[in-house]
């Protein structure tokens, strides 16, 4: 019988399958890296905007705006190319900073920072941190870790002061989809990336409806036309208006095979639309066994990361079928209080208490706890079982382990977190 690689962190779990009774859905080909000339050549040629030259004066400081390590956007390559442009251009490397959109998430380490930048970038151009907790402001103090910048939704609009100390703003992100936003990369490097903890859950929230307790209607994964959390992402974004935006698209290896550049709505829009023309399966039906893994590393990083491979599951399994989700978590939860939300008897009640007390976390808690009532989900991952049983997950050591009922037909999803199903 044949065999498949499936990813788990940074190594491979091997599964054997009988063809007669799997399909194997989304597999990621391996396509060849961009070259230096070829990512160039994108520069020379951006969409919808002048040529960053023709942007970016002699002597101007420009804040180049990235992920942390819980995407994969072929960075490195990316900033190394561009910030050695920004220099042949006359920008010094002085007057260029790096931070990284971090929203949320924890802080970026040293190796870390080192390993998306290269060493190279790394040791010559200034690195900032953003933290989405106004510190400032908990201490009781005047906050300067944030500027204003109006209101949404009757909140303010609080971002990283880095970016009003810069003359020019490029947002580097990569695309795949995204189960509320409907597409990462272009807008939220600014928000969520670095943004403050309220405008951040202001924006967020919208994704979810307190009068059904459920997901808006609009929101959802390949979509931003008519996308609540979308629009509001573009309204943030718009405050800073950046001067040049790079958007990449990666293979299996994380190494970049297309990259959209140019004017920071038009690029992110162009590529969003490649993306998800070779990103989305159709299938015929759904089936009562899938499994999936969110193709290793940095997708299954932690649980509220590898939660989007479980969305993308749950669109190919029929209700009361098994999902066998493999998905490590090296780096834990991804919150210390995540498991908070579980507490509740059932999603409703979580529901609930989401309304009563936002938090972004607590709407990846109801959409995994709602997925667990719907499915027996069985999880290979690092994670103890006093983390996986509150979270409604059913911990195994391995697929071996699993039963399979043989009667079943199944799914196999090896790269779970980065296509769309649709049946």
């Amino acid at each position: 019988m044949p065999t498949i690689e499936l990813r788990y962190g940074k190594n491979q779990i091997r599964f054997e399958y009988d063809e007669n009774r799997f399909e194997i859905l989304g597999f990621e080909k391996h396509l060849p890296p961009l070259t230096d000339a070829e990512i160039g050549a994108c520069f020379d040629n951006p969409v919808d905007s002048k040529p960053l030259e023709e942007i970016i004066s002699e002597g101007e400081s420009v804040l180049i705006v990235v992920p942390d390590a819980t995407r994969q956007t072929a960075c490195g390559q990316v900033v190394n190319l561009l910030v050695r442009r920004l220099i042949a251009n006359g920008t010094m490397p002085f007057n260029i900073s790096i931070i990284f959109a971090t929203g949320i998430h924890r802080k970026v380490t040293t190796e870390e920072k080192r390993e998306l930048l290269t060493p190279f970038i790394f040791q010559r151009i200034k690195t900032l941190d953003h933290t989405a907790k106004d510190l400032m402001q908990i201490a009781g103090l005047d906050s300067e870790q944030f500027a204003n910048f109006g209101e949404i939704g009757g909140t303010p609009i609080k971002l990283n002061r880095a970016l009003t100390e810069h003359d020019h703003v490029i947002i580097v992100g990569g695309i795949m989809f995204h189960y509320f936003a409907g597409f990462t990369g272009g807008r939220k490097l600014i928000c969520p990336g670095l943004a403050s903890e309220k405008t951040i859950s202001a924006t967020h929230r919208l994704a979810f409806d307190c009068e059904t307790r459920s997901r808006r209607a609009g929101v959802g994964t390949g979509i931003l036309d008519g996308n609540a959390v979308h629009e509001a992402f573009m309204q943030v974004a718009g405050k800073i208006n950046p001067s040049f935006s790079i958007n990449t698209i990666t293979n299996d290896k994380g190494e970049a095979t297309e990259i959209f550049c140019g004017d920071w709505i038009a690029a992110h829009r162009a590529g969003c639309e490649f993306y998800a023309s070779n990103h989305t399966v159709e299938i015929a039906e759904k089936r009562d066994l899938v499994i999936v893994s969110c193709g290793g590393f940095p997708y299954d990083l932690n649980m509220i990361q590898a939660h989007k491979a479980l969305e993308t599951a749950s669109l190919a399994c029929n209700d009361g079928g098994t999902i066998i989700f493999l998905a490590e978590c090296a780096d834990g939860l991804g919150r210390s209080d995540f498991l908070n939300w579980f507490k509740a008897e059932n999603s409703n009640i979580l529901a609930e208490n989401l309304c009563a007390s936002y938090q972004v976390n607590g709407q990846t808690a109801w959409s995994l706890l709602q997925k667990a009532e719907r499915f027996d989900i069985q999880i290979i991952t690092a994670l103890i079982e006093t983390e996986t049983r509150p979270m409604r997950l059913h911990k195994a050591r391995s697929l071996e382990e699993i039963s399979l009922n043989k009667n079943k037909q199944g799914y196999i999803l090896p790269f779970g977190a980065k296509f769309l199903i649709q049946s």
